[in-house]
């Protein structure tokens, strides 16, 4: 499956409707609760010989919160170009400069429209 995307979100209900969204075009869906969650899911792709394609965090999360988890993504030298969305209800310009500096590649506020959500990951994903 070469078009992986890695969903990064505590809320449940969020993963599945990306999954369910991701899964209806064609695109294999990782799930992790949080950040340190989805550095591990990660490394079990990049162990099983892929990278993903995407990655879609939210910001607020436990354990580890979405903009420290993309800079411990940015680190991996492997994955410093694979493109990095935030999901959040997170929707102040500074948190949005935040997420930037720190490697997001796009910032789309929930709730969010599948179609929007496509439109945007497609951008990213050829």
């Amino acid at each position: 499956m070469d078009k992986t995307v890695v969903v990064v979100d505590d809320s449940r209900t969020i993963q599945m409707s990306l999954e369910l969204c991701l899964k209806q075009e064609g695109f294999g869906v990782v799930a992790a609760g949080d950040g340190q969650q989805g550095l591990a899911a990660i490394q079990k792709l990049m162990d099983d010989g892929q990278l993903p394609a995407l990655i879609i965090s939210d910001v607020n999360m436990p354990v580890m919160d979405g903009l420290t988890f993309i800079r411990e993504v940015k680190k991996i030298p492997k994955c410093k170009f694979v493109p990095i969305l935030m999901l959040t209800t997170e929707s102040q310009e500074d948190k949005k400069n935040e997420g930037k500096a720190a490697g997001a590649s796009g910032w789309i506020v929930k709730p969010f429209q599948p179609d929007q959500l496509l439109s945007v990951v497609k951008r990213f994903v050829r």
